[in-house]
């Protein structure tokens, strides 16, 4: 197991094995607070398609004091989880198309990360907290699709380029259908605080990695428009299951595909929710 004492050191880098994945090394980008002890909150930070978690790690250097939370940026090196489909998909599907168990999915190393940090005594907190950003966002709320929730007090994508729509009938990755999921879990999917955040100036489509597919196309003109298709199809999706939401877009002003300014405008929004506690039910 790697020891992990060393992201309690500042700002620290710290090469990762998973053990589901001993052949593929992650890095570990941490930003420690003034005052660090294992009850503060631990929030993992996913970076986009750069792969530069050191850069996402800096991105919260500025606001871990004031949120009183240790910030990990959780690098997915190219080299060791190739492409979108290991990261932005969550290795659901091998890339000839055939279903991988879901113990190969790469959505479940936050959770394992978190059981190390728990069980080497560097966090004693119950729940941590998730950002993630353009590549990053798409990992976080497709994660979280997937029940990996239990242990999830706040939840932030943000900018992303794509979603998967909770509608059944959309198959994955644009939506969840043929993944096994049920109309329950998509319902318990729906009623978990989901905060999705949405630059306005968001809206350039010319962009090397701005997905233009025509599966992509059909969510939004833009990541902008996306976001707040998104949360239609979310609202839709409750509506027809007889449930209430919990899902919320908010716009942030004035920003664009900028992952620094993104940090912080959800910095202070995750900062409160990790402090107060879990969600409610």
């Amino acid at each position: 197991m790697t020891d992990l004492s060393p992201l309690t050191a500042g700002a620290s880098s710290l090469p990762y094995t998973d053990p589901a994945f001993p052949d593929r090394p992650l890095v570990l980008h941490a930003a420690r607070p003034g005052g660090w002890h294992p009850g503060m909150p631990i929030l993992f930070v996913h970076h986009g398609v750069a792969r530069n978690g050191k850069d996402y790690r800096d991105f919260w250097l500025p606001h871990v004091d004031a949120g009183r939370m240790l910030a990990i940026a959780i690098e997915f090196p190219e080299a060791s989880f190739p492409e979108y489909l290991w990261y932005n998909f969550g290795n659901l599907h091998t890339a000839g198309g055939a279903e991988n168990p879901r113990d190969r999915w790469t959505f479940g190393i936050d959770d394992r990360l978190f059981d190390a940090l728990c069980a080497q005594g560097l966090t004693t907190v119950p729940r941590y907290g998730l950002f993630g950003h353009s590549a990053g966002g798409q990992f976080v709320h497709r994660m979280l699709s997937f029940g990996y929730r239990d242990r999830v007090a706040v939840a932030v994508s943000a900018n992303a380029g794509t979603y998967a729509m909770p509608d059944l009938t959309i198959g994955w990755p644009w939506g969840l259908g043929g993944t096994g999921l049920s109309p329950d879990d998509l319902g318990a999917w729906l009623a978990f605080p989901l905060t999705v955040m949405a630059g306005t100036d968001d809206t350039k489509t010319t962009g090397r990695y701005f997905p233009k597919g025509p599966n992509s196309l059909k969510q939004g003109p833009t990541r902008h428009a996306r976001a707040h298709a998104y949360l239609r199809r979310g609202q839709t999706a409750a509506a027809a299951l007889g449930i209430v939401p919990r899902w919320t877009v908010i716009d942030v002003p004035n920003v664009g595909h900028d992952g620094r300014r993104m940090s912080a405008a959800a910095a202070p929004l995750i900062a409160a929710a990790l402090s107060s506690g879990p969600p409610s039910a």
